[in-house]
């Protein structure tokens, strides 16, 4: 067989032609022309035409939005890195506290989201007023220790975080699919984000150790203009890498869900039959009680990360299971604490500290329950995964209006 003549004489062949193409694709494209040359009325070399060329033009078009999306993101990430910078000279000086810092990465990463996504202008302008009243109103606030700004400081970012979903979700805010995706992209950030700080760290503790060899203390200067700089400017490349669809992080996340599920599981067995053992009680161990509802949001992250993960197949595995069993733990957790918060508010009187977890509890029962009823539905067969995951995403925006209730009403009512 004349190998010059494989394409012409195999036209009829699709699988031949497909494994050749397979196994030598760019000898296939040099023999490809000559064929095409020879039969341009082919049908089947038309499509291979079209197959072959509409690749490069998709390469072209896709490295097109690549010099584009990565300009963008160049100049935010330099203006996040500047903005944290001037923020953290005010820090230091005692004139703003220090969670404006957030001010100085998250509304960039929101910029592109915005750039990316294109909402309509009123997203676009929710968005601007709600971050520049909460910005105002932060630094309105006094500098204080009490537990009410305290509280503001703890769930400002998190009504912040709730802003940085709507940028993501766009014009589809109310899809239940955009906000699993953002879920998704919160996992895949931390991830990213982590293993190039990592990475950041190591540069800068070799660079530390290069300088102290020729007597110079570099250590302050290097954290104040470098390292600050760097960690605010990586959150956006990592934004900007996570929505380029990176493998890297796609593909572990996956394996860290199925992978830590278990695990958390047998942990938290284990430790509370411990604390059963030992006679620890929530009821009047304050510090006790903190690390229950630490040991609560913990196990509601995975079980949601992992139900997130989990697609939209009807098939059960046993990670379906391990995710049920955690959220009946979670449910017993969560039973315990919010007894134990009852019982203090009862005994001690209210706090703000106390009713912001009571509240916060309430809102995770309430999430657990409706998660639970409708995973056990699936297990029984009556339904999809889609209920479960609704579940999930119909609930968010509820975590973030309460954040925004505690951030914008606590400091006047506990005046």
């Amino acid at each position: 067989m004349d190998k010059n003549n494989f394409i012409i004489e195999n036209i009829a062949k699709p699988h031949e032609l497909e494994r050749m193409f397979r196994y030598d694709s760019k000898a296939f494209k040099k023999l490809f022309s000559h064929a095409w040359e020879q039969n341009p009325d082919s049908q089947v070399l038309a499509v291979w035409y079209e197959r072959l060329n509409f690749k490069e033009t998709a390469q072209s078009e896709k490295a097109t939005l690549l010099q584009k999306g990565f300009l963008f993101m160049g100049i935010l990430a330099i203006l996040a890195g500047i903005s944290a910078r001037i923020i953290f000279h005010f820090v230091e000086q005692h004139t703003i506290a220090p969670i404006n810092l957030a001010f100085g990465i998250l509304p960039f990463i929101g910029a592109y989201f915005i750039y990316k996504n294109k909402p309509q202008k009123k997203v676009l302008y929710t968005l601007a007023l709600l971050f520049l009243i909460s910005g105002l109103y932060l630094n309105m606030l006094p500098l204080s220790n009490k537990d009410s700004i305290i509280l503001v400081y703890l769930h400002l970012p998190i009504f912040l975080w709730g802003l940085m979903g709507l940028a993501f979700t766009g014009n589809e805010y109310s899809n239940s699919r955009t906000r699993l995706a953002y879920l998704k992209f919160n996992l895949e950030f931390c991830i990213l984000y982590a293993s190039m700080a990592i990475s950041g760290m190591l540069l800068a503790a070799l660079t530390m150790r290069l300088f102290s060899f020729i007597d110079l203390d570099i250590e302050d200067f290097y954290f104040r203009n470098v390292v600050l700089f760097g960690a605010a400017a990586l959150a956006i490349v990592t934004t900007y890498l996570v929505s380029m669809n990176l493998k890297l992080a796609k593909n572990i996340t996956p394996y860290i869900a199925k992978i830590f599920s278990p695990l958390v599981l047998i942990t938290l067995v284990v430790y509370l039959i411990t604390v059963v053992s030992v006679g620890k009680n929530p009821f009047l161990d304050r510090n006790f009680l903190i690390a229950f509802n630490g040991i609560l949001l913990g196990v509601l992250a995975v079980t949601i990360f992992s139900i997130t993960e989990s697609g939209t197949d009807d098939k059960k595995n046993i990670s379906d299971y391990i995710n049920f069993a955690l959220i009946v733990l979670a449910l017993i957790i969560d039973s315990v604490a919010l007894s134990a918060i009852v019982f203090r508010l009862s005994s001690y009187g209210i706090t703000p500290n106390r009713l912001a977890v009571l509240g916060v509890n309430i809102l995770i029962w309430g999430n657990l329950i409706w998660i639970m009823v409708s995973y056990m539905r699936f297990l029984q067969n009556k339904t999809g995964p889609s209920p479960i995951q609704n579940a999930v995403a119909k609930y968010l925006p509820v975590y973030g209006l309460w954040a925004a209730i505690i951030t914008f009403t606590f400091p006047f009512i506990f005046n």
